[in-house]
């Protein structure tokens, strides 16, 4: 699993890559964690795009950085989710706290 940081702006995009399960979950925490400790965006974005897994952890992965750039008052979106992960996320319930969409940023240029 990687992760990829851009920030631009006061938006700050991580684009997830590969399989996101309990062992890649920390390692994604702490990256995207470290970017808004230091970037302070009002907007984060999960591009998950390039995810081809995902168990409870990314679950875990969304609802954790939602409630860390809200203490910062900023909104976290989700996208670009493959049909059966955005499934998953909708029946958690996660859409009550962040906007999920199926497309990506990139596919809407």
């Amino acid at each position: 699993m990687a992760v990829d940081i851009v920030v631009k702006g006061e938006v700050l995009t991580a684009r997830l890559v590969g399989e996101i399960d309990h062992h890649t979950a920390y390692y994604i925490r702490k990256e995207i964690d470290a970017a808004i400790e230091l970037n302070m965006p009002s907007l984060l974005i999960l591009d998950f795009e390039r995810v081809t897994f995902m168990d409870s952890s990314g679950i875990g992965l969304v609802m954790g950085r939602y409630k860390n750039i809200s203490k910062r008052c900023g909104e976290l979106h989700v996208v670009g989710a493959k049909p059966q992960i955005y499934k998953v996320m909708k029946l958690s319930g996660l859409e009550r706290l962040v906007k999920l969409e199926m497309c990506s940023q990139e596919a809407k240029k």
